[in-house]
């Protein structure tokens, strides 16, 4: 019996006490069937909400050492030389070309310095042991001053440096003391470094990582090409695309260590180009642009920015591939 039901069953039994005590069972069973159900519809709601959590959470991460012919691949070890050559011995400059007034081994890692006082503007140290092809390169590097900026330069052309252009009386007559005095700074630094100037592709490195782990091209007029978190693909007399996102930029910057010696990887194969630091993949470069792919070249490391600022490099390592 429902509710609805009662008032149809008063008008048939009237006031009757046989009618009362009937009406009064009726109004009990029906009250116990609401009660009934509400509470299965509660524990129905319960069950669906359990079971709706219980989907939504990640399924753990299950790597099982076989599975249908298929092996779990080991981490790669970082130390593992097998196959690789060292590039730089950690006691001299032996293979590597760059101006004595910025470079110097320090605690066996090649230390780049400037400051005020001794300003290296950009320049580079360069290793004259080959211009590989198809290789990866593996080292480890570290800034320190907020200023400090670097990277490693890779199949890369050393080529000479390009000045500016004298300005006329006009823009030097609109320019400040100071302002004139950094020009001429300058064009003296550009010609005084002019041998170690290089132009291609760069894995940049900045203290404040900005820029750490991008795909920046020097010297091209292509500038920055895959930020920290994209993979890019070039094509002839197209912009760039992008063709896969591999984090966000904050997310990937939270994994390089400021101040500190951070593992840098550089796999350069065929026309894809490859930025790894501490295990962490920041940037991809397809290049389909054969106006600007460079199939090999030099090997280097930059310095530039202001203040009193080093970048260090060590355990340098390369491996060619086919």
């Amino acid at each position: 019996m429902r509710p609805s039901d009662f008032p149809a069953v008063i008008a048939k039994t009237g006031r009757s006490p046989l009618g009362r005590a009937a009406l009064r069972r009726a109004a009990v069973g029906a009250a116990s069937a609401a009660i009934v159900a509400a509470l299965v519809s509660v524990a129905l709601f319960r069950l669906h909400t359990r079971t709706v959590r219980a989907q939504q959470q990640p399924a753990p991460a299950v790597r099982p050492a076989h599975v249908s012919g298929f092996t779990q691949p080991d981490p790669i070890d970082f130390n593992d030389h097998t196959g690789w050559t060292r590039i730089f011995d950690g006691q001299s400059l032996k293979d590597w070309d760059g101006s004595p007034e910025v470079w110097h081994v320090e605690d066996g890692a090649i230390v780049g310095e400037s400051s005020p006082e001794h300003p290296s503007g950009t320049t580079n140290i360069i290793w004259r042991g080959g211009q590989p092809a198809n290789f990866e390169l593996k080292l480890e590097m570290k800034l320190e001053g907020s200023g400090a900026n670097g990277g490693i330069q890779y199949r890369s052309l050393n080529v000479p440096s390009t000045l500016p252009g004298p300005l006329s009386p006009a823009q030097l007559a609109q320019m400040t003391d100071a302002q004139r005095q950094r020009m001429q700074q300058r064009r003296a630094q550009a010609a005084k470094f002019a041998k170690w100037n290089m132009k291609g592709y760069q894995a940049d490195f900045d203290y404040a990582n900005v820029y750490t782990g991008q795909l920046y091209e020097q010297g091209t007029g292509r500038g920055i090409i895959a930020w920290r978190g994209q993979m890019v693909q070039t094509d002839p007399g197209r912009p760039h695309r992008l063709l896969a996102t591999l984090g966000s930029s904050d997310e990937l910057k939270s994994y390089i260590k400021v101040g500190d010696w951070n593992q840098y990887e550089v796999i350069a194969d065929g026309n894809t180009l490859i930025h790894i630091i501490n295990g962490r993949v920041m940037a991809i470069l397809v290049d389909n642009d054969p106006a600007f792919l460079q199939s090999k070249g030099y090997i280097g490391f930059e310095i530039e920015g202001g203040g009193v600022v080093r970048v260090l490099q060590k355990d340098i390592w390369l491996k060619p591939l086919p």
